[in-house]
């Protein structure tokens, strides 16, 4: 058995062998050293792995489309200078159509396109030529090009006209109307009768006609690697939207919550469950706006403006549908869950009034979290920068292809069927490492911080408890500070332990359900009843482990905050401490810690609305700037906020919870009867005993 905790918590004496001073203070070592070491060397690999990110990533890469020169269009240190040339355009209609045929070898990728600055329409009465930026012996500047609308098909040679006829360039009629879908001129199936009678006249080669050409490049722009790169773009975009709503305005709501705890926590759940319920729904009936199913504001991947007969449709509409699906689901399961909890909400209110009295006395748990939270800030900006740039680190490199792509080259001053074949941006396996290897970082990162802030919340609220409350002098003056003091010198190490613990379990479970849907298990439950069974089993089990592994970790910062042991020897103690008691506090946790997980949802469903209303302004809905859905920028400020809201509302949790292990232990000592528990603890125990015996 354990040694009595009062011994060492609440009356050992200080190095001066009074009693006064003396609360936790006992002969501490540094614990798991090997792991802080381990965090260290991690945190020098993630900077080496951002800097190959910053060094050879390009963000333009993940919005715009790459030229017949392998070029970036809107690069402005390109060759000519495309500043303003964001549109990827596909000049030989011919190449289009064939790369959309089912057995063809040519493809989209190796058909000649150039950047332009708007999607070029056909002439209603005469021919439209697009031609090949100007150089050799086309005497134009690029901006005189641009005024020309990319004609200078009548300063042509004769030798130049007839190649232009073949499609071999250096022009190319405009045959087909086109609309910008996300910064790539899409070819609408529909010819132009006039421009193509034109197009006759002159002797041009024959021009294929068919939904074929539309379906093409429909093709390549919705393509998976396409809309995830335009998801990370948009994060890119949004920068501001996830400052506003990812940081600031969680942490004004965390705070106003916190506040309301402090004097006004009698009615705190009621409000917390209500106020859950309006957000869901709020949050479900954005979703469903942005999907179509309500009113006229769909998401459209079409950009400016276009003939409203014009339909395209794209895969970021159908994920808005199937999280609009997922929503509705949250938001029914929801509410019966809050019918449900309404008998239980008096006793939620008892655990609250034990936290909010010791907010009250260690008053400066109130603006702690503002710590961990300015070291997040900085780190996810740093984070979210380096992503976007690891994402787009590919190679831009010219395909191999064996497809007749001739074409007439200005400089050569002829026609060149040598490196013909066009440019895609190359992404080597290394690559994908090093982006699974940035996610894992920011896991393991955001847990180590919040697990440092809950290691010093429990320290200092322990403090309070074996000082027998606000009656004794023994409390510090700073507790917090203290507590910090005690967690830089000593419990590093076990804090990286436990968070990497952590991590590595989520990110399993994270890597199997990837899996499973990769091998499309997810979508097909297995046969007869006990496939069925150890399907459902399997998805459980891995749900349990996570959240049984959160909770002992917990459990074990507190204890690695009072006594100063390793995390694994914590994690033992804490253990044992709830199983001997788990008839006296189990409810007592359950409820509490329902109620503060609809108070961290109800902080990051407001960033997520919020968010919502940003992105719905005319700034992130055209131009440039326009984001291709506001689904990832949504997700990301609601991740945000429930980690900002999280750090917040350790103060309450871990005050809980701290307080009901101290009872448990200080109960062990004395034979059964807490000495040094508050009267508001001693209460709220039989309150919740009295509930029971009346609920039963």
């Amino acid at each position: 058995m354990r040694g009595p905790l009062g011994v060492v918590i609440g009356r050992c004496p200080s190095s001066d062998g009074s009693q006064g001073g003396g609360i936790i203070r006992h002969n501490r070592k540094c614990r798991d050293v090997v792991f802080l070491i381990l965090f260290i060397a991690f945190w020098v690999a993630m900077i080496v792995n951002s800097s190959f990110g910053f060094n050879q990533g390009n963000t333009l890469r993940l919005i715009y489309g790459l030229d017949y020169k392998g070029n970036i269009c809107s690069d402005k240190h390109a060759n000519p200078n495309l500043h303003e040339l964001e549109l990827r355009y596909w000049v030989n209609p011919n190449q289009v159509y064939e790369s959309g045929l089912k057995n063809s070898q040519f493809k989209l990728a190796d058909a000649r396109s150039i950047c332009l600055l708007d999607c070029p329409m056909p002439s209603e009465d005469s021919l439209n030529w697009v031609c090949d930026y100007p150089e050799g012996d086309v005497h134009l500047s690029t901006d005189e090009w641009i005024d020309r609308n990319y004609d200078y098909f009548e300063f042509l040679t004769p030798d130049m006209r007839n190649t232009s006829l073949q499609l071999q360039g250096p022009c190319y009629p405009v045959i087909y109307p086109s609309v910008n879908v996300f910064w790539s001129c899409q070819f609408i199936a529909r010819a132009s009768n006039m421009s193509l009678r034109h197009w006759q006249q002159m002797g041009g080669v024959n021009i294929n006609e068919g939904l074929v050409i539309d379906k093409s490049i429909h093709k390549s722009i919705n393509s998976r690697s396409s809309v995830l790169k335009r998801y990370m773009a948009d994060i890119g975009k949004s920068w501001a939207v996830l400052i506003v709503c990812g940081g600031i305005l969680p942490l004004f709501l965390s705070v106003i919550w916190l506040l309301m705890i402090r004097h006004f926590v009698a009615g705190m759940p009621w409000i917390t469950v209500i106020l859950f319920n309006i957000l869901v729904i709020s949050v479900t009936m954005f979703f469903y706006s942005k999907a179509g199913w309500i009113g006229n504001d769909a998401v459209s991947p079409i950009i400016g403006g276009h003939d409203p007969y014009i339909h395209v449709s794209g895969r970021e509409l159908n994920h808005l549908r199937a999280t609009a699906i997922l929503m509705t689901v949250v938001m029914i399961i929801s509410i019966l869950a809050s019918i449900a909890i309404v008998r239980r909400i008096l006793m939620a209110t008892s655990v609250l009034k034990v936290a909010a009295k010791v907010i009250g006395e260690v008053q400066a748990l109130m603006i702690f979290p503002i710590i961990p939270y300015t070291i997040l800030a900085i780190f996810y900006m740093f984070w979210f920068s380096a992503a976007l740039h690891l994402f787009s680190s590919g190679e831009v490199r010219q395909n191999n292809c064996d497809s007749n792509c001739c074409a007439y080259d200005l400089g050569f001053k002829r026609v060149s069927c040598e490196h013909c074949c066009g440019y895609s941006i190359s992404y080597t396996p290394h690559i994908g490492v090093a982006i699974l290897f940035h996610l894992f970082g920011c896991y393991w990162v955001t847990h180590f911080f919040i697990a440092c802030s809950s290691t010093v919340i429990a320290g200092s609220v322990a403090s309070y408890y074996w000082a027998a409350g606000e009656t004794s002098p023994e409390i510090p003056f700073l507790p917090v500070f203290a507590s910090m003091k005690r967690l830089v010198r000593y419990s590093l190490g076990s804090i990286a332990l436990g968070s990497l613990v952590l991590s590595f379990v989520e990110s399993i479970r994270f890597i199997l359900e990837s899996i499973r849907r990769k091998l499309k298990v997810s979508y097909t439950v297995p046969d007869g009843w006990v496939g069925k069974a150890a399907y459902h089993s399997s998805q459980f089990s891995l749900k349990c482990i996570e959240w049984t592994i959160k909770s002992v970790n917990r459990n074990a910062y507190i204890m690695i905050a009072i006594m100063g042991k390793s995390f694994f020897e914590s994690s033992a103690i804490a253990t044992e401490l709830i199983v001997n008691n788990i008839l006296r506090i189990g409810k007592l946790n359950v409820i509490g810690d329902v109620i503060l997980s609809l108070g961290k949802l109800c902080v990051s469903l407001s960033s997520a609305l919020f968010a919502f209303l940003m992105l719905d302004t005319h700034k992130y809905k055209s131009a440039h700037n326009k984001v291709s859905s506001p689904l990832f920028p949504v997700l990301v400020c609601w991740g945000l906020g429930y980690v900002v809201a999280t750090l917040f509302f350790k103060v309450v949790e871990m005050s809980i919870d701290t307080i009901v292990l101290s009872f448990c232990q200080d109960s062990e000592e004395h034979q059964g009867t807490a000495q040094y528990a508050p009267p508001l603890l001693i209460e709220t125990l039989n309150d919740q005993n009295e509930m029971q015996r009346l609920t039963q």
